[in-house]
């Protein structure tokens, strides 16, 4: 009994010793995908902050709003089921190093009926039970090379998640950035139109008093209708603005989310944004695209492996009146093993070995495109900051001496030396440009956002934990 026991143990636990063995075992890939720059354009190089970017807007109501999404985004929770199954497959993938076990079992009942003089029946009951399982030994290393990709793979779709994350946490911020845009924009309206009718009224009097003429009220009267007309764009494209945040918390839009910061946050000093070569640790889309990469390295390996003869196993096991000494006997008897060597498939292995090397190909140009992406973005958030702090300081330095032109104007239509056409086009002049300077300051913070989402980071580590 011992024996036989021993030679069951030997025969199933033999080959997954045996199966360690993988000729065709990609190498390592330690050439840099494509030639880095040594820094960045317009920044010295330091070490990237690793806390969550947002901290630096200091808003509470920015916190509390991106805790939501990241609760209840929809897109987020698209891309966790995706990396569940992932993740399953990955399981699915490294089942075929193990054994089958199967149960089996039958029972069969018969009756017979003789009639030799008297009426005799027979009744016959017969069952039988047992195991049986099956077993492909992994000669050539395919089974492994198939779980090494699918685990690959399952990695690369956690950095999807990742990037899904960071990608909310920036849309998140853009969207409500703009609410609050939109928010000051109708603030200065509102303040604007009240300023339109201070004018209109002394216009109104000075024409009573027959010192105008009409032209210059209906012109004044054109100015207040035309702020007038831009307060319910403001406050239709605030709605919207609530509504797609609403969508990116997982709500449904309609209604107001309580936002409490009234003032458009500045962004201080540029982020340090570390040497583009940070990129690939700090980037979950680039680590996706090198994991890819090393997945489609393991699958050429199976479809090499997969061109060579396989080894299975099979076996089976059953009793039923016997003894289990018996059963013992007719497991080790109905042992079998099968040798299969692909002779003639049409050149089906051959062609999938030639698809999966040009698979390589498609994800190593992919991966040189996404660092390639992923630098590029980085500098162009960097330029447009650094350009567009300029161009607000010079639409500061404008707005100040279209004030001075608008109190020298007024001046002059006072003292009855101007008419009013000067005062109508610096009061233009003027409101216009502290509407523009809204919208760039707004955009200047936009840039600072899409600086934060090229640099990517590890922080969310700790999305993943609040999990």
């Amino acid at each position: 009994m011992r024996k036989k026991i021993f030679i069951i143990t030997l025969i199933f636990f033999l080959p997954l010793s045996i199966g360690a063995c993988s000729p065709f075992a990609p190498a390592p890939r330690s050439v840099a995908p494509v030639s880095l720059p040594e820094a960045f354009s317009l920044y010295p190089a330091q070490a990237p902050d690793a806390s969550p970017w947002w901290y630096a807007l200091d808003s509470d109501d920015l916190n509390q709003l991106l805790t939501r999404a990241f609760a209840g985004n929809l897109s987020l929770q698209q891309a966790w089921a995706r990396l569940e199954q992932a993740r399953a497959l990955a399981i699915q993938a490294g089942a075929d190093l193990y054994p089958d076990l199967n149960a089996t079992g039958d029972t069969t009942h018969a009756r017979q009926r003789r009639e030799n003089g008297t009426t005799d029946t027979f009744t016959t009951r017969n069952y039988a039970i047992g195991l049986s399982t099956t077993y492909e030994i992994d000669l050539w290393g395919r089974i492994r090379a198939e779980q090494n990709a699918a685990n690959l793979t399952a990695e690369a779709t956690r950095e999807d998640w990742n990037t899904t994350v960071i990608t909310l946490a920036a849309n998140v911020t853009t969207t409500w950035a703009r609410i609050l845009s939109q928010q000051s924009q109708l603030r200065l309206l509102e303040a604007q139109l009240k300023t339109n009718e201070i004018y209109l009224e002394l216009v109104e009097l000075r024409y009573r008093k027959g010192i105008v003429s009409a032209l210059d009220v209906f012109q004044q009267q054109q100015i207040v209708e035309g702020v007038k007309s831009q307060i319910p764009l403001v406050e239709a494209q605030e709605q919207l603005f609530h509504n797609q945040l609403a969508v990116l918390l997982g709500q449904a839009p309609g209604s107001r989310l309580d936002i409490k910061t009234t003032d458009l946050p500045m962004p201080e000093q540029v982020p340090a944004a570390g040497l583009p070569a940070d990129l690939l640790a700090n980037r979950p889309d680039v680590r996706a695209a090198g994991l890819r990469l090393e997945s489609a390295d393991w699958q050429l390996a199976a479809a090499r492996a997969n061109r060579l003869p396989a080894l299975s196993l099979t076996g089976a096991v059953g009793y039923g009146p016997a003894d289990i000494d018996l059963m013992i006997d007719n497991w080790i008897m109905s042992l079998a093993s099968s040798l299969t060597a692909p002779l003639l498939d049409g050149g089906r292995r051959a062609a999938e070995v030639d698809r999966t090397r040009a698979v390589i190909d498609e994800n190593l140009a992919a991966y040189r495109e996404t660092v390639l992406t992923a630098i590029r973005e980085v500098e162009d958030a960097l330029v447009s900051e650094h350009y567009q702090r300029r161009y607000l300081a010079a639409l500061d330095r404008q707005l100040q001496a279209a004030r001075y032109a608008l109190v020298e104007a007024r001046e002059q239509y006072r003292k009855g030396v101007e008419d009013y056409l000067p005062v109508l086009t610096q009061l233009l002049a003027v409101q216009n440009l502290e509407r523009d300077l809204i919208t760039q300051k707004t955009q200047l913070l936009i840039d600072r956002i899409d600086l934060y989402k090229a640099l990517g980071g590890n922080w969310t580590d700790t999305v993943v934990a609040e999990k």
